[in-house]
């Protein structure tokens, strides 16, 4: 593999490029995610369940998908699986939020996440919707590449919590600006009002730090990005961070809690007086990649249209 490269990662030889090969044997317990718009996946739950049913792969279902796609309880279905559980492949339909939520949900157990683009953009997906049958097939067959990503973490509540696209802090509604403290390994490098601070990951790069005016870092750069919302000074610019430094946040606010957000999600807030670590982590989650894709292939299909 060009520069070295382990299979399933990056190397320096083809930065922003999918390793090829075969990455994965066929899949034997597959777990479903889709978005919250079951009017639109329905038909596509189903044919992967006619697809499977010959092939003796178990399909499992966590509770929510079981509600939303009213699956009935038939041979080769699992009901009611908890979405952590050991599997072999994530199948998403959905958009790159929900392919979020899976590959949050398959860290432990390292298994790849195979998304159907059922959203917005879906810069995050394996194949695109009018490709269902082609994808599932696919899928099924392990006819895909493993790309391992890198994730942020921290602790808030004596709770580890990553985040793949980016952990944020920011102001409450109807809060005061925000004063945040930041420093980079033993180095405090500013104070920043502002309506928030975001850490970004590469694969997050091009989500909430772009809006921020942040860098795009391509998949394969070692590192993460800090960058500001709304910073009420000049001097706030966005920062690339080596891998192995550590970022510490303290609110330094007088009176006012921030929000902790992970992915968009909120997991806790930060009072005035504490801070928080972030810590990016090497290969914590597997994205399903077909052969020869590469990421500035998808950055000017998904991102270059908006410009025209």
């Amino acid at each position: 593999m060009a520069g070295g490269a382990e299979q399933g990662r990056i190397g320096p030889g083809n930065r922003g490029r999918c390793p090829g090969g075969r990455a994965v044997k066929p899949p034997r317990r597959i777990t479903v995610f889709t978005h919250h718009y079951p009017e639109d996946t329905r038909a596509a739950v189903l044919r992967l369940v006619e697809k499977v049913r010959d092939r003796g792969v178990e399909v499992r279902f966590p509770p929510a998908e079981v509600e939303k796609h009213s699956i009935d309880d038939q041979d080769g279905c699992v009901l009611n699986a908890n979405e952590d559980d050991a599997t072999d492949l994530a199948i998403v339909f959905g958009g790159d939020g929900t392919i979020l939520t899976a590959l949050r949900a398959c860290a432990v157990s390292g298994a790849p996440v195979f998304g159907f683009n059922y959203g917005a953009i879906g810069f995050l997906s394996t194949v695109e919707r009018d490709q269902l049958d082609e994808g599932i097939d696919r899928a099924l067959s392990g006819d895909f590449d493993v790309l391992k990503m890198p994730a942020l973490e921290t602790e808030v509540g004596g709770q580890r919590r990553m985040g793949v696209n980016d952990i944020s802090l920011h102001r409450r509604a109807n809060s005061r600006v925000a004063t945040l403290e930041y420093s980079v390994g033993s180095e405090q490098l500013g104070r920043v009002r502002s309506d928030g601070l975001v850490a970004a990951t590469p694969v997050g790069s091009t989500g909430y730090n772009l809006a921020n005016g942040g860098p795009v870092l391509a998949w394969g750069v070692e590192g993460y990005v800090v960058s500001f919302i709304a910073p009420h000074t000049l001097t706030a610019r966005a920062l690339v961070v080596a891998p192995g430094d550590a970022l510490r946040v303290a609110n330094a606010s007088e009176r006012d809690a921030v929000d902790i957000t992970t992915d968009g999600r909120p997991v806790g807030e930060l009072v005035p007086g504490e801070s928080v670590e972030l810590r990016f982590r090497d290969d914590q989650v597997s994205l399903a990649q077909l052969d020869g894709a590469t990421f500035y292939h998808r950055f000017r299909e998904k991102f270059g249209r908006l410009a025209y």
